[in-house]
């Protein structure tokens, strides 16, 4: 019996074709008609006529024939049509009821394995779902495993496992993790002949300073195949810069003043107490500011002794760049003899900066599937993540006001008859240390490779390590607040000594820079065959981060002038000296891998 072959597309253009054709013939018989169907006679005479009669009637003979085979064109291309169009319907008619027999007899066959142990005897694993993202084994006798969901638009979550093959077929793929998760492990291939799945990337980090996810192990082979590939691992995210609070003031952390004396004896001394120091204050809180020194007065024509009490220290800032507690005011002494003004307080040191947050560290690779147990060769390792920057730390805080100085012969008392001294400026604070760069990530080791054949394969090369991270930038320094003058004394006929001006605050050192993070270690390669294979290359390790740069120091504060002396024999009081300025460290690089 022989047999016809048709192709639907061909009958199709076939049918095309013969309309055009068909088109071409009406056109040419319509421009001959109206030229050969009514000819005129050559001449008058009967034979003239004849002979155009003739040839009139050949012509109208011929457009009836042409009629009729156009009739029979038209209808010969509307079969071919006709024709093309159904071929594939009696195609598919006939096809359904052959699969539907053939599924049919799949389903029969399957149905004892999968009531007694949930897998078929033939055929491939469902693929996995959000709902179940781990994918299905094949069947048991032949079929591949289900490839595992990808998880990449769910943060936080792995990727689905890859389903196992059965006796024939190759494990399933695992799925991809979401953000910062691990991938999903390839499923293992067929216990005679397959490969192993290939192991889910995992997830690069979306949250600052976060982690990316560990990719999945390649699947292991049967007795005859290759270990898959182990999947790659995410990239960390960049650390966050430092931002310092906005600082707050909390009035219980500043110091007491200290007590007054004003007494009227005939003679002795007298004096007021120190202020009380102010207490530092705690994250974003301002250094509590000193208590002013008491007052000494003494009202009296003998010889005495006045010394008013020194002011309070400012306290420390916060951290987080808070500004340091003011020094509190020196007390004022007068009597007739000697009186001595007290110190200013010195100003607090402002907060240090907040540092910059750590990059993420990179995900490790996963390794590569074991090989065939006879013949195969390992699966190579999965590249390690690179780790990511660390971020910038924020500028310190500035220091406190020193305490300004006590003053002689002040307040509306007698002027001092004899010795007068003037209190001494405080000391401004000096500026925060600029917060510390984050240090970056390290990058994230490469996957092991996996082994060859007992027998016969080479091994797995393994998975190059990560690029460590960049260190971030040191903040600024705090600035150095300027010292406050001292005061001028007055005695009415011997000496006076103006108070000594308070030093400038040291200017903030700039933050050190971030550590750079460690590449990350190469996989080690995955061992041959005892017969014949090669043991893998060893992964290459990822370069070292750079440390981040110093921060630039703060502005110092200035000196403050010294007191005049206004007296008989007078001295003034030394200036104040300018406050230091250091630059901040450079990071140290990392190490590599």
């Amino acid at each position: 019996m022989s047999y016809v072959m048709v192709l639907p597309e061909g009958v199709g253009a076939a049918a095309a074709n013969v309309a055009e054709f068909g088109w071409a013939l009406r056109t040419a018989n319509s421009s001959a008609a109206a030229a050969t169907t009514n000819l005129l006679a050559a001449g008058g005479d009967e034979v003239s006529a004849a002979v155009a009669s003739l040839f009139s009637g050949y012509a109208q003979s011929y457009q009836q024939i042409a009629g009729q085979m156009t009739t029979f064109h038209d209808q010969f291309a509307q079969t071919l049509s006709t024709s093309a169009g159904a071929y594939p319907t009696v195609e598919a008619a006939n096809a359904s009821p052959l699969q539907a027999l053939a599924q049919n007899a799949l389903n029969l066959v399957n149905a004892p394995t999968q009531t007694l142990l949930g897998r078929p005897l033939i055929g491939d694993g469902a693929a996995g779902t959000a709902i179940n993202p781990n994918g299905q084994a094949g069947g048991l006798l032949y079929g591949n495993g289900g490839a595992g969901y990808n998880n990449s638009a769910a943060a936080g979550i792995a990727g689905g496992n890859g389903g196992a093959a059965g006796l024939i077929g190759n494990g399933g793929m695992g799925g991809n993790g979401g953000a910062g998760a691990d991938g999903g492990t390839g499923g293992a291939g067929g216990w005679l002949y397959g490969s192993g799945g290939s192991g889910g990337a995992g997830g690069n980090a979306v949250v600052a300073g976060g982690a990316g996810g560990s990719g999945g192990a390649g699947g292991i082979a049967g007795l005859w195949g290759s270990g898959g590939a182990g999947g790659h691992g995410g990239n960390g995210l960049t650390g966050s810069n430092g931002v310092n609070p906005t600082p707050v003031t909390n009035p219980a952390l500043n110091g007491a003043d200290g007590i007054s004396n004003n007494v009227d004896p005939a003679s002795g001394n007298v004096s007021g107490t120190k202020g009380v120091d102010g207490t530092p204050g705690s994250v974003g809180v301002n250094g509590g500011d000193g208590g002013a020194g008491g007052n000494a007065y003494i009202n009296a024509t003998t010889s005495n002794f006045a010394q008013g009490g020194g002011g309070g220290n400012g306290a420390t800032g916060g951290y987080g760049g808070a500004t340091g507690g003011a020094g509190g005011a020196g007390g004022t002494a007068a009597t007739n003899l000697w009186a001595i003004a007290g110190n200013g307080g010195n100003g607090g040191d402002g907060g240090a900066g907040t540092n910059g947050q750590s990059g993420g560290a990179g995900g490790a690779g996963g390794a590569g599937g074991r090989g065939g147990l006879l013949i195969g060769d390992g699966g190579i390792g999965g590249a390690g993540g690179n780790g990511a920057i660390g971020g910038t730390g924020d500028i310190g805080g500035t220091g406190g006001i020193g305490g300004f100085n006590g003053t002689v012969g002040g307040n509306g008392a007698a002027s001092v008859y004899y010795n007068a001294v003037g209190g001494d400026g405080g000391n401004g604070g000096s500026g925060g240390t600029g917060g510390t760069g984050g240090h970056g990530g390290a990058g994230g080791s490469g996957g092991a490779g996996g082994a060859g054949g007992w027998l016969v394969g080479s091994g797995g090369s393994g998975g190059n390590g990560g690029i460590g991270g960049t260190g971030g930038a040191g903040g600024t320094g705090g600035i150095g607040v300027a010292g406050t003058a001292g005061a001028n004394a007055f005695s009415q006929n011997y000496l006076s000594y103006g108070g000594d001006g308070g030093d400038g605050g040291n200017a903030g050192h700039g933050g050190n820079g971030g550590t750079g993070g460690d590449g990350g270690h190469g996989g080690t390669g995955g061992r041959g065959g005892l017969l014949s294979g090669q043991l893998g290359a060893t992964g290459i390790g990822g370069g070292a981060g750079t440390g981040g740069g110093g921060g630039t120091h703060g502005t110092p504060g200035n000196g403050a002038t010294g007191g005049h002396g206004n007296a008989r024999i007078g001295f003034p009081g030394m200036d104040g000296l300018g406050g230091d300025a250091f630059n901040g460290s450079n990071g140290d690089d990392g190490m590599p891998g």
